[in-house]
């Protein structure tokens, strides 16, 4: 693990050697090789360190999604490419007579189903099937009730000894209102009965049942013509499904890293033909030590430096930490991938050896203090030794973050105090 801190302003160190005249500690060797320095403000930042190599963090291998012989190859080995390029396409002589041929089928499905649609209509219109399948049996059950309400007011009448040219329409209102709406409600259900039955359609007469199976019949095959040009719709679907796999576009842009084939070979579905990359967004995949790696987090900034190029300083952020370990020589690393934008023209290559700062904490315009100034009392409190008009006095001070080397004062100095730190 490598911790490091980035200083406003040069720390003052007071060394303080010779006579002992000019030794406020009395003299001691051990006191006399400590020093003095000065409480300055800067700038911290925390870090972990891991290694590992750069890789391509977007490629992919592409290949054809049917079979066949290779017709053309546009792209070659090195050729920058952009979304949307035609790389390569296999000899479609075949598909597109498929395609064609699906949309025949199409056609003349469309031309079954009008024509089954037709026959439909000449034997309904202006009525549909639900006139069989809704008014016929509710026209039976209307004419059967309206013919019990007509029997009771009949007998209501016998029993009050009247024929209906007789009736007091007065004094038996209700009994009359009863019957009327009895032959009316007869009248009724024996119309719907008609048109349930297709009088309207089929003529004056009432037509048997089997006048209902050829209704039945034509609704079938108006059904089956429907079904027909379905089944078209999806072969002529699959058959340009087939055509587009014929054929290899870019799916980003990129640079050609490979090409596995040549003009005229035929080949397989699983044939990788283009070896596509994106140069300019690498990751590197670092190793990082099981004691560091509970601090690192997605999102964390990055600094990398790379062996071959120790000019160039690239920033990047942690994208992922492995869940598994892997084990080297009796040590417990993690990978930590690392992603991060390539400059144009940085000469930087997958496969590169690198190093990644992984930035846990920073502070900026901070109080800060040598780590070996601090140390506890007999209490357990935090303090450091302080230089007060020529005598050291501890005083109790509040510590941020510390780097290993540089801690942050919250509380408890002040800019340009002194105090004792320990020289090793």
């Amino acid at each position: 693990m490598r911790r490091w801190a980035t200083i406003g302003v040069l720390l003052l160190g007071l060394v303080l050697a010779g006579a002992t005249a000019c030794n406020p500690f009395g003299g001691d060797e051990e006191e006399a090789s400590q020093q003095l320095v000065e409480v300055v403000w800067g700038d911290l930042t925390v870090s972990v360190s891991g290694s590992g190599s750069i890789d391509i963090s977007n490629e992919v291998r592409l290949a054809f999604g049917v079979g066949g012989r290779i017709d053309k190859i546009y792209v070659e080995e090195g050729d920058n490419i952009t979304e949307g390029d035609m790389l390569t396409r296999l000899d479609t002589i075949s598909l597109e007579q498929a395609v064609k041929t699906a949309e025949l089928a199409v056609k003349t499905a469309e031309v079954d189903l009008e024509l089954a649609m037709n026959d439909y209509r000449k034997i309904t219109y202006p009525y549909t099937y639900s006139t069989w399948v809704f008014d016929v049996p509710m026209s039976v059950a209307l004419i059967s009730d309206a013919q019990r309400e007509l029997n009771e007011a009949l007998e209501v009448m016998q029993e009050l000894g009247l024929s209906r040219e007789q009736y007091d329409w007065e004094q038996h209102w209700e009994v009359w209102r009863q019957l009327k709406r009895a032959q009316d409600s007869l009248i009724e259900a024996r119309e719907k009965l008609a048109r349930g039955y297709g009088e309207d359609v089929f003529g004056s007469q009432i037509l048997p049942m089997k006048d209902f199976w050829t209704l039945r019949a034509a609704e079938l095959a108006m059904e089956k013509a429907q079904l027909a040009k379905e089944k078209a719709q999806l072969a002529l679907d699959e058959a340009n499904d087939e055509l587009e796999k014929a054929v290899i576009i870019a799916p980003f842009d990129g640079v050609v890293a490979s090409v596995g084939a040549e003009e005229g070979d035929t080949v397989l579905t699983t044939t990788t033909i283009i070896h596509l990359i994106d140069l300019t967004s690498m990751e590197l995949k670092a190793e990082v030590d099981e004691i560091d790696v509970a601090e690192v987090k997605p999102g964390q900034r990055v600094i990398i430096e790379v062996d071959a190029l120790p000019a160039l300083q690239l920033d990047g952020e942690v994208i992922s930490i492995s869940l598994l370990p892997e084990v080297e020589e009796g040590v417990v690393l993690y990978e930590v991938k690392i992603g991060f934008d390539v400059p144009e023209g940085s000469g930087l290559r997958a496969g590169m050896s690198a190093t990644a700062d992984i930035v846990i904490d920073e502070r900026s315009d901070v109080l800060l203090v040598p780590d070996r100034a601090i140390k506890q009392d007999s209490l357990g409190n935090t303090v450091v030794s302080v230089m007060v008009n020529g005598q050291l006095q501890e005083r109790p001070v509040v510590i941020g973050i510390s780097d290993g080397y540089q801690t942050e004062i919250v509380d408890g100095l002040d800019e340009g105090e002194v105090v004792l730190r320990k020289a090793s």
